[in-house]
């Protein structure tokens, strides 16, 4: 069976070969073994899907750093691939705390995962620039202690800030700062994807299915991009397909939704696969 140590170490490769990888996002233990066996080469978790899946919004004022990393914990313990979590803010201001959320993270098994600029306040959605710095820098630190990969993320253009030269200031910071991987959702465009993977000297992590353009793997290879993650968007095509199938129901009383439905022997393989 594969240690932690194994997977951080297979986790680093994937970001230093030539070429691009998916690191698809996983809600829940059932959707880690899912992409496991379809042949993807790591996982990521979704704060969005899981927040879904308990009935609750995509933040930290109404995750729980104990539940983010409990259902992270259930994702690798379903699958023998490495896992970057989704760790929002770092659940507090603070670069101690930042530095916490990563510690606790490494001890459940993550071989990786994200802090994020964004503070989950309506009034003021970003953190300032220095504090930005010091809770990346903070983090990158003891996530190098732990051998932990930390994907750093400037989150801007996602609350009202589309301010590509602001993004890219941050995230040559994050990248000073020690971080490993550098993500900023929401990029408007190719070209704008193209000059920050040439403005940072890290590899860069692209999320597809937001609203908006999307690109291809191919696409984003040819402009510099190292990771794509799809973020909630499999979480939510999977709660697309309920509403669908439920509306049909409700409002048709009928149930064709069904041939499209997972058969029962596959789903029950794939729930058969465990980790070696």
């Amino acid at each position: 069976m594969l240690t932690r140590e194994d997977k951080y170490k297979i986790l680093r490769a994937l970001h230093e070969r030539p070429g691009t990888f998916v690191i698809p996002n996983a809600w829940d233990a059932g959707s880690a073994k899912i992409l496991t066996a379809l042949g993807f080469e790591a996982l990521a978790t979704t704060s969005a899907g899981f927040a879904f899946e308990i009935g609750r919004t995509d933040s930290s004022q109404d995750l729980t750093r104990d539940g983010v990393l409990e259902n992270a914990k259930s994702i690798v313990e379903a699958t023998d691939l490495p896992v970057s979590a989704d760790l929002l803010d770092g659940f507090g201001p603070s670069p101690e705390l930042c530095a916490e959320t990563v510690r606790l993270a490494s001890k459940i098994g993550l071989a990786g995962g994200s802090i994020e600029d964004s503070t989950g306040d309506p009034n003021e959605p970003i953190y300032e620039f220095q504090l930005a710095v010091e809770r990346v820098a903070a983090a990158a630190l003891t996530a190098h202690n732990y051998h932990f990969i930390l994907t750093a993320r400037a989150e801007i253009f996602l609350h009202g800030r589309p301010d590509l030269d602001e993004t890219i200031r941050r995230l040559q910071s994050f990248a000073e700062a020690g971080a490993d991987v550098l993500y900023a959702p929401g990029l408007p465009s190719l070209e704008a994807i193209r000059e920050v993977c040439a403005s940072v000297s890290k590899p860069v992590n692209v999320v597809m299915g937001l609203k908006g353009a999307t690109f291809s793997v191919e696409q984003l290879a040819a402009v510099g991009v190292k990771r794509i993650s799809v973020g909630g968007c499999f979480a939510r095509a999977a709660l697309g397909a309920l509403v669908r199938a439920a509306r049909e129901v409700k409002e048709k009383g009928t149930f064709t939704f069904a041939e499209e439905a997972l058969p029962s022997a596959e789903a029950r393989a794939f729930m058969r696969n465990t980790p070696r």
